[in-house]
Parts: C-alpha cells; sequence; structure tokens
C-alpha cells in the first residue's frame, strides 16, 4: 500500500527541491524578478531524472539527481504533475497501457526508496494528457481548499474528477469540444477556477479557463493563432505575481524553449521567447515538478 500523503487519498506526500533559480526581466514587472523551471522526466528505462531551466540570458540549464526503477522499463505513457515534499518523497498519477496508477517512493539522499504503484482503474488508453490542481489558501484564511484531476481524451472531451469522500475518482464532469488541442500547462489555479494554456496541432495557443462550479463550462480564450504546433508539452511555472515562465518541448527535435508569459488577457497577452535549453530532451515523458508553495497566478 502505498503511503498516504497529507493532501491526496492514495498517494505519498512529496518531496521539496530549491531549484536554481536565477534573474530573468519579467514582462509585466519594471524590475527583474527571480524565476526558473523544474521539469521532471520520465525515462525509458523507466527511472525520474530531474531537470533545472534557468532563465538567464542565454537560457542555462542542467541535469540533477536520477531515481531508478521507478516505473517498468518503457511502460509510462503519461504522468501529471509530481508533487514533491522535503521530508517525505515524491507522489503522482502515471499511465502505464491502458490503466491508470497512483505512483509514490520514499527519498533517501540520492535514492527512491521503496517505489511502489497502486492501480486505479482502467480506460485510460485513449488519453492524451493528464494533471492535477492543488489550491491551499495561504495561511489563516480559512478551509478553502480545493483539488481536482484533469484529463484530456483523443476524442476531444476534457474531464474533472473531484474529491468526494476520499476518493478520487467518483465525482466526474467533462466537456466536449478540444479535439484539436495538442497539450495543455496550468498557469492558473485559485479557488473558484483553473486556468490552462493549451497548443492546438493547427499552432494556435488558447487559455482555457474552468470554473470550479458545475457542470464544467470552461471559458476559452485565443491567445495566438499560429507557430505553436510543435510542442508535444508544455509546462508552466510562475514568474512574479502575475506572469508565468512556460518551457515548450519538440519531441521531434528534442528540444525545449523558454518564453516569458505576461498575465493572459487573450490576444493582448505579450510572450517573450528567451531562448533554447542546451540540453537535449530526449526521454519519452516530461511532467512539471512541483511544491505547495509554487506560484501559479497567469490569468
Amino acid at each position: 500500500m502505498v503511503r498516504i500523503a497529507r493532501r491526496t487519498a492514495v498517494l505519498l506526500g512529496a518531496l521539496g527541491l530549491t531549484a536554481a533559480l536565477l534573474p530573468v526581466q519579467s514582462v509585466v514587472a519594471a524590475s527583474a524578478v527571480t524565476c526558473g523551471i523544474r521539469p521532471g522526466a520520465v525515462t525509458a528505462g523507466g527511472d525520474h531524472r530531474e531537470i533545472t531551466i534557468n532563465a538567464t540570458s542565454p537560457v542555462s540549464a542542467s541535469f540533477g539527481r536520477t531515481f531508478s526503477n521507478i516505473y517498468p522499463d518503457g511502460q509510462v505513457k503519461l504522468s501529471t504533475s509530481i508533487e514533491l515534499s522535503p521530508d517525505t518523497g515524491a507522489s503522482g498519477w502515471v499511465v502505464m497501457g491502458s490503466s491508470l496508477y497512483g505512483s509514490g517512493y520514499e527519498i533517501n539522499g540520492d535514492q527512491a526508496v521503496n517505489p511502489q504503484l497502486v492501480k486505479v482503474g482502467g480506460g485510460w488508453n485513449d488519453f492524451t494528457f493528464i494533471d492535477t490542481s492543488y489550491y491551499t489558501p495561504p495561511s489563516g484564511t480559512g478551509p478553502n481548499f480545493r483539488a481536482n484531476q484533469y484529463g484530456l481524451r483523443a476524442d476531444g472531451v476534457l474531464f474533472r474528477w473531484s474529491p468526494r469522500g476520499g476518493n478520487w475518482w467518483t465525482n466526474r464532469d467533462s466537456y466536449p469540444g478540444f479535439a484539436s488541442v495538442k497539450t495543455m500547462a496550468l498557469i492558473s489555479r485559485t479557488f473558484t477556477y483553473d486556468t490552462f494554456l493549451a497548443n492546438t496541432r493547427g499552432g494556435a495557443l488558447y487559455t482555457i479557463r474552468i470554473p470550479s462550479s458545475s457542470p464544467m463550462k470552461p471559458i476559452v480564450k485565443r491567445v495566438r493563432t499560429s507557430t505553436w504546433q510543435s510542442f508535444d508539452w508544455l509546462l508552466a511555472q510562475g514568474c512574479g505575481s502575475q506572469s508565468t515562465l512556460l518551457l515548450g518541448i519538440d519531441k521531434e527535435t528534442k528540444s525545449g524553449y523558454l518564453y516569458a508569459v505576461s498575465h493572459a488577457t487573450g490576444p493582448t497577452t505579450t510572450i517573450k521567447g528567451l531562448g533554447k535549453a542546451p540540453i537535449a530532451f530526449t526521454d519519452p515523458v516530461y511532467f512539471r515538478r512541483k511544491i505547495e508553495s509554487d506560484p501559479l497566478f497567469g490569468e
């Protein structure tokens, strides 16, 4: 049985990592702020690999620790963000074959200890994207904690699961119409909504705001009309109070490009290209490593 994390009913608590975050000039602020992004990868051998991308000029990057033998070789197709805690370990969800699994392990120095998988269920073979959003209010503001799971199926139906009675996967809502979406990145989370930045196979870039109310009715705004089709993963990290650092990964060219994105306002959103990351993205699956205090208020 996977050890139960404080905020999930299925998974281990998470490992905290302080990445090397270096200054970049915010596209919406007059002064430089400290920004960086912490991708993770699932390797072909089933390992977890840490990466840090620094928003320097030029962009710099480095590989961190590798935690070995977390999954069977070559089986992981999709991963949610991986929750990290300094004292316990790492936790998240992955799709292997047609099934969804809760994934967790403890950390001892640079070693993963007791990696485990808990099968949630089948029917996930046609999903192209999964992720988790937690909203934890600032200390002292009340019990407005919210958690949601999201999944995009290949036929364009976007799903949302909200925990109920300790079970993540029984309270489901959905909305069709997203068949052109290639991938998405969570850029905002509040008690009342989540917002994703999504690219399409035709090259457009959109924000998809999903109010926490039910029934699920996403609010879609176009940000750009072209040039974004090559990215197979979009990973985001807050930058300043309202901006976003965005990493786009192209698996065909094994390249990653870093962008600074202003608070999203549709077509008037400012996007500044910071440059190409100086590493090769050769792993089959990427995800965002996250900690509870990560700021995400990009829309």
